[in-house]
């Protein structure tokens, strides 16, 4: 396993409205520019998030590598299951570019002209800047307690982003993951801080979506208890802790449109509590379908996962902005914060 198959240290700072922006921009000019960010994609549901994730490893890498994305992760949730098809996959597509370097490095090794060395070492860097890096991870379900605790039926897990940085880390998330199936399941598997904190060496930890224990906080109203718990990341993890926002705006009209308005609320907190305890932002898209024209089969999917019929009222609904955005969309979706 090489160390193309972990998240970089700078690849979060090589990161930086959806289409709609994009397509009107190009019929009205005085639409305000977009600076392009570069972006990479931290939070993905591979079919692997089984009957929730509809896009196939394959499709989300293609359509990241020409768009030219440095990397993705998979979070897929609570599982690993994808991770060796996610990195055979990716190593095949890198595979020419691995070639030239090898055939570069060998020249460079053969060569005593300076000039001829200058250029490969040139080449050498131009080709390793093209290798796409396959970032592992996981949604985990973390307890309200202790995973060993099966009493709360209600305690399905509050969702958090865990990335692997390095083959340390990679071990680490294996550990946390399996011990949640074996130890932790009580309807979902399920970890806890302890585990975590215990296994955190080259981890990564992302606050996740409005299922996660800062974003419930906060919705809940409970912000000094929100702030407490990002004080304790905070403490545990340092600089490899961050705020995620997420803003699914919902354009059709049979959709969720209830999350986008939550979403802002509890946003403006999330940004605040960052900037109060200096701790970095990243933008993600809640990814579980590769375009957006696959948002109607994705819904198919989740009417089998939940038992309903299409024409079910009150049924779950998303809201069709789950699609793996380009970096020109997630540009213009945070326009407001380049930083993230």
């Amino acid at each position: 396993m090489t160390v193309s198959a972990f998240l970089s240290p700078d690849i979060l700072e090589r990161r930086g409205e959806s289409r709609n922006f994009a397509k009107a921009k190009l019929t009205d000019p005085s639409l305000p520019d977009i600076t392009m960010h570069p972006f990479v994609h931290l939070h993905v549901h591979t079919q692997y998030s089984v009957l929730d994730g509809q896009a196939s490893i394959n499709l989300l890498v293609d359509k990241a590598m020409a768009d030219g994305m440095p990397g993705i992760a998979i979070t897929d949730h609570g599982n690993m299951f994808g991770i060796k098809e996610f990195f055979n996959y990716v190593n095949k597509k890198n595979g020419k570019t691995q070639g030239a370097i090898k055939d570069a490095r060998k020249a460079l090794d053969a060569t005593d002209d300076p000039a001829e060395k200058s250029r490969l070492a040139d080449e050498i860097a131009a080709l390793e800047k093209k290798i796409f890096k396959p970032i592992f991870g996981c949604e985990v379900y973390v307890a309200n307690e202790s995973l060993l605790t099966h009493t709360d039926k209600d305690d399905r897990g509050r969702h958090l982003i865990i990335l692997a940085k390095n083959e340390k880390g990679y071990h680490n998330l294996v550990k946390i993951v399996s011990r949640a199936w074996t130890e932790g399941f009580y309807s979902h598997p399920r970890t806890d801080k302890a585990d975590i904190e215990a296994h955190k060496e080259g981890l990564i930890i992302c606050s996740a979506c409005l299922g996660g224990e800062i974003p419930r906080l906060i919705h809940r109203g409970e912000i000094d208890e929100a702030e407490k718990q990002v004080r304790w990341w905070k403490s545990v993890f340092g600089d490899d802790y961050y705020i995620e926002l997420q803003r699914h705006k919902a354009t059709v009209p049979r959709a969720n449109h209830e999350t986008y308005v939550i979403q802002e609320e509890v946003n403006k907190e999330l940004i605040r509590i960052a900037r109060k305890y200096d701790i970095k932002i990243i933008c993600t898209n809640d990814v579980h379908f590769t375009n957006e024209e696959d948002a109607e089969a994705h819904e198919r999917l989740i009417c089998v996962s939940t038992g309903k019929k299409l024409a079910d009222e009150g049924r779950m609904l998303y809201s069709k902005q789950e699609w793996m955005k380009t970096t020109e969309e997630m540009n213009a979706v945070f326009a407001d914060l380049p930083e993230a």
